[in-house]
């Protein structure tokens, strides 16, 4: 029996917003046998990328430039440190500005994923495609692996025709794996979805770049340390989910590396706690629970 709470989202969706995308939940979601929960760990590693094409501030382009230069090093030490390896989410444009981190990221075995081309999403489709396969092919020449995951606005179909099993998304209204349609259901991926509160900027920053949140505000790392810790525990009685994005130039500060630090320590403590990448979390998501067909493609 579906649970209470998926029943009462769908009794809601009439009243949601037309462009919120189509949802499908997972029926009967179990993780492997001696496993509680999952936990991805991912980095945007985009370098302030959009803020330096912007033409922003001096002192916001610093900080990205510092957040590659420097921190997104401390981040990838910490990972191996606790012998998870995270997923990292790069525009293919750093592949310009920081190529030693992300082949250094990649040997290490932290897979680099989908975050764009450039942190803009052309309207022309053709122009998209092309978007999407400069920055796959420059992901796939630095690491040795073609990307299969994104975090990105781009169409669905166009992603699908690429190659890509799955994306993330803050816009879905579930804390577990389902599967996302941006086009009627004629199109369907696997979506890890995630929240503001375990986005790291939501933290760290006076109104974040573009945030709807008015109430965005620094926070000192220890009540970061107790939001996250809070909430790993009630996702663990509840055998859940959890998708972190950490971004270079805020999580790789010295006193949020000792936050994250402790806070995997303690996770770890757990029995059945789950720390796969996101390509290893998507391939057992689709291999035992399959995406509902296509329209336009129904055996896919």
């Amino acid at each position: 029996m579906e649970s209470q709470k998926h029943v009462d989202v769908r009794d809601a969706r009439p009243a949601a917003s037309k462009d919120f995308p189509a949802y499908v939940y997972i029926k009967n979601f179990r993780y492997p046998k001696g496993i509680q929960m999952a936990i991805n760990f991912t980095i945007n590693f985009d370098a302030q990328l959009l803020r330096r094409l912007k033409n922003e501030p001096i002192m916001e382009v610093t900080r990205g430039e510092f957040g590659g230069r420097v921190w997104i090093w401390r981040l990838i030490d910490l990972f191996d440190r606790q012998r998870i390896r995270a997923t990292l989410f790069v525009p293919g444009r750093i592949r310009e500005l920081y190529p030693l981190s992300l082949k250094e990221a990649a040997l290490r075995g932290h897979p680099l994923e989908n975050l764009t081309w450039d942190k803009t999403i052309p309207a022309d489709p053709e122009t998209e495609r092309e978007h999407i396969r400069k920055a796959t092919s420059v992901l796939e020449r630095i690491s040795g692996r073609r990307p299969v995951g994104t975090r990105s606005g781009h169409k669905l179909s166009l992603l699908k025709s690429e190659g890509y099993i799955y994306t993330s998304s803050t816009a879905v209204p579930d804390d577990m794996p389902g599967y996302i349609s941006d086009d009627g259901g004629e199109t369907y991926m696997l979506c890890f979805p995630s929240h503001h509160v375990l986005n790291d900027t939501m933290h760290s920053s006076f109104g974040w770049f573009g945030s709807t949140n008015a109430g965005n505000r620094m926070a000192e790392p220890g009540k970061v340390y107790e939001i996250w810790l809070s909430a790993f525990r009630q996702f663990y009685k509840m055998g859940g989910y959890m998708n972190f994005i950490l971004h270079d130039f805020e999580s790789g500060r010295a006193s949020r590396i000792a936050m994250l630090d402790r806070l995997m320590t303690e996770m770890k403590r757990f029995p059945g706690v789950w720390f796969p990448t996101c390509e290893e979390f998507a391939r057992y998501c689709l291999n035992r629970f399959p995406p509902p067909p296509d329209r336009r493609n129904p055996r896919s």
